[in-house]
């Protein structure tokens, strides 16, 4: 049986994903032996420390956003620590709403591709919420300052495709196509200091 485009894309990003977070994972264990055993110490070992925490988060996001989601599900624990992680030392804070408990992979995988979006629009940093409420997922982003790039963002709802979506950019392309394939359509809109994505 032939493999869609989208559908290779998330394959191979989930492979990347789950062979790189062994190794990072060992090498925090290894770190934080070093750190017990007081032969290295001091603020490299910080800083190195810090770097490989940040690795970690960042694959176990993205592992979600680009990953295979079929039907699985995921509880709010699992998405609340990744949001946590993430969210650690970086200009850009996760909340994932209170009254939500777990969800389908497949849903959280767009939240979180559209999470990806809002980043970019966000250059100072900002708070990025997630929330569910009838089936209606909304994302919003609040920061200092939106910036939106109307040609990349029409990429979401189709109004316009004329952006080059770079690796950086690659969550433009894809949420809508995750979108497409559940069957629902991706929305936007923003202020100065806030900026919101629906599906």
């Amino acid at each position: 049986m032939a493999v869609d485009t989208a559908n290779l894309a998330a394959l191979i990003g989930s492979r990347i994903c789950h062979d790189l977070i062994s190794p990072v994972g060992a090498i925090n264990n290894g770190l934080e032996l070093l750190g017990m055993s007081g032969t290295m110490a001091g603020p490299e070992l910080e800083l190195i420390s810090d770097s490989v925490l940040n690795a970690n988060a960042r694959i176990r996001f993205f592992r979600v956003a680009f990953g295979a989601a079929g039907d699985q599900q995921m509880g709010r624990a699992e998405v609340l620590s990744v949001l946590d992680d993430i969210s650690k030392g970086g200009r850009m804070k996760f909340q994932w709403d209170p009254s939500m408990a777990g969800s389908n992979r497949s849903d959280v995988r767009m939240a979180f591709l559209a999470a990806l979006c809002l980043e970019t629009a966000l250059p100072y940093g900002g708070l990025v919420k997630i929330s569910c409420e009838d089936g209606k997922w909304t994302v919003t982003g609040e920061g200092r300052k939106v910036n939106v790039d109307d040609a990349l963002w029409g990429y979401l709802d189709g109004s316009d495709a004329t952006a080059t979506v770079t690796p950086a950019l690659v969550q433009f392309a894809m949420l809508p196509a995750a979108a497409q394939e559940a069957d629902r359509k991706v929305f936007y809109d923003h202020t100065l200091e806030k900026i919101t994505l629906q599906f």
